[in-house]
């Protein structure tokens, strides 16, 4: 069983830029598809990216693309969300998620079985 942690959130100014990382432990994180999604207070929690097994196929929401990039370093078993061009409506908890895949899929947008506790980002205008 994987267990995950993000981390790289924070407070930063509207047009600026972050990098979250997800770091994996437990289990054969190449095995394992990963996504990014985020829950802003009083909303539901949504995707935001996700990543296939060996990093060759990617996924976007309409509202990231063009601005936010994922990537995993396998080796490393870490996986990234690289923020750029924040908003003010970007202000989430953002969390990362992982399910087992058998082939090298496109990755999906729900169903994942493990999830990690949460980075904020805050983006101020």
């Amino acid at each position: 069983q994987v267990q995950l942690v993000e981390s790289g959130g924070g407070l930063v100014q509207a047009g600026g830029s972050l990098r979250l990382s997800c770091a994996a432990s437990g289990g054969a994180f190449s095995a394992y598809a990963v996504g990014w999604f985020r829950q802003a207070p009083g909303k539901e929690r949504e995707f935001v990216a996700a990543v296939s097994r060996t990093g060759s196929r990617t996924d976007y929401a309409d509202s990231v693309k063009g601005r936010f990039t994922i990537s995993r370093d396998n080796a490393k078993n870490t996986v990234y969300l690289q923020m750029n061009s924040l908003k003010p409506e970007d202000t989430a908890v953002y969390y990362c998620a992982a399910e087992v895949r058998l082939w090298d899929l496109e990755p999906r947008r729900n169903g994942y079985d493990y999830w990690g506790q949460g980075t904020q980002v805050t983006v101020s205008s």
